[in-house]
């Protein structure tokens, strides 16, 4: 059932076949960025679509604070995915040596499994390749993601069997709900990079 003026209402109405347009967020984007991060990953909107967090973390995934910062940092992006104006997803990126760092990755909850996610994830990889000029693209990844997981191996990322410690302790991750959390480093070479 479609609400009248709604985001699924929106959805019903998108073509298959429009792409998304990206731009770069601003400090007027903020607020807008860290509600679709907050509505993708925790609480009843983040259950659903698929990628919540909410049987791992609860409390926030992001704030205001914490996304400034992400715009002022030198080598930084934070990535949006717009249709007619209205923002589908996000992500952020970050220079890292001759790597790129994907994270923040959000798409609204009731636009997941349309190809959003992949587009604005194909869009920050050429980014990172074309305009920055990384030979690759790294994340981590919560370990218990499985799903996640699976859906970066389709895109060419492969697990590394690195791993980094949760950050337990700080409220800025959210509060855990498990003790054996931690993160998986993934990697996808980025055909066509040059140094």
């Amino acid at each position: 059932m479609y609400r009248r003026g709604g985001v699924a209402d929106y959805h019903a109405r998108m073509s298959e076949t429009s792409v998304p347009v990206f731009r770069a967020a601003g400090t007027a984007d903020i607020h807008a960025v860290v509600a679709l991060v907050e509505s993708a990953y925790r609480g009843d909107s983040g259950r659903r679509g698929w990628t919540t967090e909410s049987d791992l973390l609860d409390g926030q995934r992001t704030d205001a604070a914490g996304v400034s910062a992400l715009l002022g940092q030198p080598d930084s992006l934070v990535l949006l995915a717009e249709r007619d104006g209205v923002l589908l997803a996000c992500c952020h990126i970050e220079r890292q040596g001759d790597a790129g760092y994907f994270g923040m990755f959000a798409v609204n909850p009731d636009l997941q499994m349309a190809g959003v996610g992949k587009a604005l994830l194909a869009e920050a990889e050429r980014v990172a390749r074309d305009e920055w000029r990384c030979v690759a693209m790294r994340m981590t990844v919560i370990e218990q993601r499985a799903e996640l997981i699976a859906w970066y191996e389709r895109r060419g990322y492969q697990r590394t069997g690195e791993f980094r410690p949760f950050p337990y302790g700080d409220a800025r991750f959210g509060i855990p709900l498990r003790e054996d959390l931690r993160f998986e480093w993934m990697v996808k070479p980025l055909a066509g990079a040059v140094a």
